[in-house]
């Protein structure tokens, strides 16, 4: 479930003695071996390493190129334009070794000046043709008509030495015709957060998109943080992005509105051709198959959200992957306190998109989606479609359960075990709980002392609920669910360890990495990165920082938006 890797330590100035030292050594991802078949590639010039737009090039294609005005584009999947040169001096300030790992990249690349050129989108490798994708999307229930990459540019995708597909994307890289009323360029507060949480994320062992740099510029732009009317200027980044692929319910929905019907059908059999294996692009049903699926996987994908006590934040349709991959973070939040109601985003006024709401969200979604698809269904098809929602639910529910096994240490549990969830839940609510640390705790405490109510002096979170009247029906109920399953207090507390993470990506903690990264310090981004990317061992450095602690009281006044 841990995905351990050794991050390398990144400075404005890439002759840094310590990671020449590191490179010389050739320091390699923590509990990998190095390839004996295949060398990853130290120099993004190389022959060896080259990116592929053929198979995007042959997508329908908006006839204007290299437009940076916004306008609406019609008959279309993708425009071709170019990132914009970030003005003035830029620097290299993190990289993720084991995100470049998938593209065939060693951590030393960063040595060639070209890398920094390259995931800051000023230099275009000879490989790429740089694409803007077109889409649309329902935000907070309404229809927002044509939206797209406003600021990302799709470089291409590569096949790894493992056959997989990967698709480079940089976000903040300049203007496209989809860029509204934006300058195309992201700050480094959003920036940051989302190159720290889809590494964490995917650490964690949920699907994501990954974040393999983030390059800073002294080019600055200016935001309205809080929709306030306090508008200041803020350092710009770009974020080089990997993922299978970056379509999304939107893509679909675009032409669907649009009565475009060829170019759906040619879209999602593309999808289905290159990323749902098991569907046979010629079978009559191929687009059910397609749509129960997704049901089934964005599911899975919220169940898991909610197991980490994780809120996206914006969960609209155009931010929804069409492969359940969490993507495109933004004012998202991991609960500290256990509150069903938590909205991360200060943008959203009505709490659509808070915590408790989010599996009812995505099966709201999944109905956008099929709406989108019916275009493309026979008319007896059309009746299988409440069928296939309705298993909605009930995959959510199993998912749901299975990931709260895991964080009990139980092997399993039924919807009638959920009672033992729920009671646990409703204390902590009632208590104001930590989420994260109440379930450590419960993992490295033996039953005897959870019965006997003997709280390590250090057990912070767990203390609020022990003196709860429904703490002891809660502990006879999990107690008698382990004895039914056979399981001892050692695999009890092996599998919880294993699947409770004692750190976790806490507001403050971002954004007192924000900061120390506007000032010009990247040793601290690589620091963080490296305890997020080990967030179920017990870390000196993390200790030291008090990121186990209980959040600062300065925390609870610190707020996110839409706005980045």
């Amino acid at each position: 479930m841990c995905n351990s890797d050794k991050e390398f330590r990144i400075d404005a100035k890439v002759n840094d003695p310590t990671l020449n030292q590191m490179i010389n050594e050739d320091v390699y991802m923590a509990g990998e071996s190095p390839k004996s078949s295949f060398s990853l590639i130290k120099d993004i010039r190389s022959k060896d390493w080259k990116l592929s737009s053929e198979v995007f090039l042959n997508f329908p294609l908006d006839p204007i190129s290299e437009n940076y005005v916004r306008r609406n584009v019609k008959n279309a999947i993708f425009s071709r334009v170019k990132p914009t040169k970030l003005q003035g001096q830029i620097f290299l300030a993190g990289i993720s070794p084991s995100a470049l790992d998938l593209i065939d990249l060693d951590p030393s690349v960063i040595l060639d000046t070209k890398f920094q050129e390259f995931a800051s989108g000023s230099w275009i490798h000879p490989s790429s043709f740089p694409l803007a994708h077109r889409y649309g999307g329902y935000q907070f229930g309404w229809w927002a008509e044509q939206l797209g990459d406003g600021r990302a540019h799709l470089l291409g995708h590569y096949v790894n030495r493992n056959g997989s597909w990967w698709e480079l994307q940089l976000k903040g890289s300049g203007k496209t015709p989809y860029s509204r009323d934006g300058d195309g360029r992201a700050v480094v507060r959003s920036s940051v957060r989302e190159f720290l949480a889809a590494e964490y994320m995917d650490a964690l062992g949920f699907r994501t998109s990954r974040c393999a740099s983030i390059v800073v510029g002294d080019e600055l732009a200016l935001r309205d943080q809080f929709y306030n009317g306090n508008l200041e200027m803020e350092k710009t980044a770009v974020v080089l992005r990997l993922s299978p692929t970056w379509f999304r319910f939107g893509s679909l929905e675009i032409l669907s509105k649009k009565n475009e019907l060829e170019n759906l059908r040619f879209l999602v059999d593309h999808i289905i051709a290159k990323h749902f294996k098991s569907i046979s692009t010629e079978h009559p049903d191929r687009y059910l198959s397609f749509l129960s699926t997704v049901v089934e996987d964005t599911a899975e994908m919220i169940a898991q959200w909610q197991s980490i006590g994780f809120a996206h934040g914006v969960m609209n349709t155009d931010n929804m992957s069409i492969l359940s991959l969490t993507i495109d973070y933004g004012p998202f939040g991991f609960m500290d306190a256990y509150n069903p109601s938590f909205v991360p985003n200060s943008s959203d006024d009505d709490g659509m998109y808070s915590y408790k709401n989010q599996p009812k969200i995505g099966f709201s979604n999944i109905r956008k989606l099929s709406e989108a698809l019916q275009p493309l269904l026979m008319p007896y098809q059309m009746g299988q479609i409440k069928n296939i929602l309705a298993g909605y639910d009930h995959h959510f529910q199993l998912a749901y359960l299975k990931q709260f096994s895991k964080k009990l240490g139980l092997k399993s549990l039924s919807l009638q075990d959920g009672i033992i969830v729920n009671r646990l839940l409703e204390m902590m609510a009632d208590n104001k709980a930590d989420f994260t640390m109440t379930f450590w705790e419960l993992g490295n405490i033996t039953l005897g002392d959870l019965e006997n109510k003997k709280v390590p002096k250090g057990f912070w979170a767990l203390k609020k609920i022990v003196k709860d009247k429904r703490f002891p029906e809660f502990i006879q109920l999990y107690k008698t669910k382990l004895q039914e399953d056979g399981i001892t207090e050692n695999s009890r507390q092996s599998l919880m360890t294993a699947n409770n993470p004692r750190y976790v990506l806490r507001n403050w903690i971002a954004q007192q990495t924000i900061e120390e990264v506007e000032r010009g310090n990247y040793s601290a981004l690589e620091e963080v990165l490296g305890i997020l990317r080990n967030p179920f061992i017990f870390q000196k450095a993390a200790e030291g920082k008090g990121f186990a602690n209980s959040p600062p009281v300065w925390s609870t006044s610190l707020k996110v938006s839409c706005s980045s």
